[in-house]
This record gives C-alpha cells, sequence and structure tokens, in this order.
C-alpha cells in the first residue's frame, strides 16, 4: 500500500508541493512579472496583483518570482524588482489558491534566521503555499557590495541550508559558522507544513550527491530532450543510490506564443517562440522526460500579456490540470 500511495504522491510537506508536483504528471506555472521588457530595462509592475489573480483564476499551478537584491547591468535583468519576501505577503493575501514559489532566494547573501522566519512566514500567510527554491547565486558583483566572499558561497549556501532545516524544529540545537543555536530559544513561526519545502537550484556549488540528498526537489534549466533526459535521469538513479524517495523535478522555459498555432519553433534565449501545437508537443515530451513542472517566463512575448496568458491557459491547461 506504501508503494502504491508512493507512485501517486511525492512526501507531503505543504498544500502548494503536493498540488504542483505529482508523479510521471506535468503542471505549468508562470514567471513574475507578467509583463514584457526589454533586456536591460525594469518592468513596470502595474496592475500585478491583478496579473497574479488572473492566473490562479485560469487554472495555472503556480506563480514564481526571483531574487534579485541589485540591478546588475552585464546581467541584463532585474527580476520583478520587489524584494521576494515582502512581495511573496502581497500575493499571499491577494490570492486563494495558486502555489507560490521563488526561483530561488540567494542563500549566502542572507542571514539563514532572517531566511527562515520570512519563509516560514509567508507559507503560513499563504496556508500553505510557498515553494521554497534556493540557490548560490550568479551574479558575483553582488557579493562585494554586501561584504560576501564569492569564492566561499559553496560552504555558505551549504550552512545556510541546513541551519534553516535545524531551525524547522523546536528549540534547536545547531553549530555552524552561521551561528550557534543552544537549544533554548526557538525561531518562531514554524512552517504551515511539514517543513519548508526546499528546492535546490542547478548546482548551487554542491555535488550532485549532496543535491539529490538534501533537497525536496531540484530545479534546473532548458535542454535538448536527449541531455534534459539523461540529468533527470541521473538525478533519480542518485536519489535510489541513496535510498530516498523520488523527489520533483522543474524546469524554468521562456516562451513566445505566436498567433498561427501550427507555426513552427524559432529559438529564444532559454527557450522559443512558436505555436501552440509545437509547444504542447514540447511540454508533453518534457512529462514523458519526467519532469514535473514548467514554470513559463513570458518576459520576450511579442502579444499582449493578458491574451497569451489566456491562450497558454486554453491550449494547455486542459492536457496538464
Amino acid at each position: 500500500m506504501l508503494d502504491k500511495q508512493n507512485e501517486m504522491s511525492f512526501a507531503p510537506i505543504n498544500r502548494a508541493y503536493n498540488r504542483v508536483f505529482r508523479p510521471r504528471r506535468l503542471s505549468i506555472g508562470l514567471v513574475l512579472p507578467l509583463e514584457t521588457y526589454a533586456v536591460g530595462a525594469a518592468p513596470e509592475m502595474k496592475a500585478h496583483l491583478e496579473a497574479a489573480r488572473a492566473a490562479e483564476t485560469l487554472g495555472f499551478a503556480a506563480l514564481w518570482l526571483r531574487d534579485v537584491p541589485f540591478n546588475v547591468p552585464a546581467f541584463g535583468d532585474v527580476g520583478q524588482i520587489f524584494d521576494p519576501f515582502v512581495y511573496l505577503g502581497a500575493l499571499a493575501t491577494a490570492t486563494d489558491d495558486i502555489g507560490l514559489g521563488t526561483a530561488s532566494v540567494i542563500l549566502p547573501l542572507r542571514h539563514p534566521a532572517h531566511v527562515a522566519k520570512a519563509a516560514a512566514t509567508a507559507d503560513v500567510l499563504s496556508g500553505g503555499r510557498l515553494l521554497f527554491g534556493v540557490a548560490s547565486g550568479d551574479r558575483p558583483e553582488e557579493y562585494p557590495a554586501m561584504g560576501a566572499d564569492h569564492h566561499d558561497r559553496a560552504a555558505r549556501f551549504r550552512d545556510s541550508f541546513e541551519y534553516i532545516r535545524a531551525v524547522a524544529s523546536e528549540f534547536p540545537r545547531h553549530r555552524s559558522a552561521q551561528g550557534t543555536l543552544a537549544g533554548d530559544i526557538d525561531l518562531l513561526p514554524k512552517p504551515a507544513g511539514a517543513r519548508l519545502p526546499l528546492l535546490i537550484t542547478g548546482g548551487s556549488q554542491q555535488t550532485p550527491d549532496w543535491v539529490a540528498q538534501n533537497g525536496d526537489g531540484w530545479m534546473t534549466y532548458p535542454r535538448d530532450a536527449a541531455s534534459q533526459g539523461r540529468v533527470i535521469s541521473d538525478y533519480r538513479a542518485r536519489l535510489k543510490a541513496h535510498g530516498a524517495p523520488d523527489k520533483p523535478v522543474m524546469q524554468s522555459l521562456y516562451v513566445d506564443l505566436l498567433d498561427d498555432p501550427d507555426a513552427p519553433p524559432a529559438p529564444l534565449h532559454l527557450g522559443f517562440r512558436s505555436g501552440s501545437r509545437f509547444l504542447l508537443r514540447y511540454l508533453k515530451e518534457l512529462q514523458t522526460l519526467g519532469v514535473n513542472h514548467v514554470a513559463l517566463n513570458l518576459r520576450f512575448s511579442q502579444g499582449d500579456i493578458s491574451q497569451t496568458q489566456q491562450r497558454l491557459a486554453d491550449a494547455l491547461l486542459p492536457e496538464f490540470h
């Protein structure tokens, strides 16, 4: 009976984790902000809460936001501008059911006590809808601005990750470079679910075995089908080798949905523009490869974003609901 249950769901963590991620099934989310903006430009962030509510009404599984402390012109993308934790609080009150994900919070640039408290608060305020993606960071310019060493981010990521896990328990005892918890103080609130669902982005400067053993899932990037199939198979083989339960895999994807449903694909940065029929075939292939969630980024869309959301929902969600 237990094996049959494991085939139907991943480990129970919180409401969003177990609704967004299902074994051998794919769900569709959207990356915030839900507007177009050019490389090097900043989004306007107008009517953004209305756009989030529209995504929920249409049936998308999750909304994803990024942790971008500084505008780094060489990188060319400031994300949704807003602080992710403040924005999560706003989204928690503006929506009711959609998953709220971070992709991803940069652990080496924040103290893990603040991160754990903010993340647990967002999880409680949203009724267990937080999907907590974490990463080691990919913008070296941000580290000196915060007095942090870019070269030791691997160790700081690992220490922060373990600290966040530790403070989920009551009056924890934990010692690391991030601080000492002697069991005489506690951090509140606790997450709404069993724990914070920590999804590791890429390698985060860790070994593949560490990623498989410690995360509650893996966030990766678009690849050709053969390569994506290989890395997903490798990830799940490592889970099995360590006696760990199956865990979800998700990826991002930039898309520009063209008016002609039969339009062939043309490459975009980390994605493509195409008609709806090619996009549907591509997502079905990802589901076959073992991807459990795709976060669509509409930044480079040429059409009206609200209309694009509607067309995506009509074309895709009946297949991946």
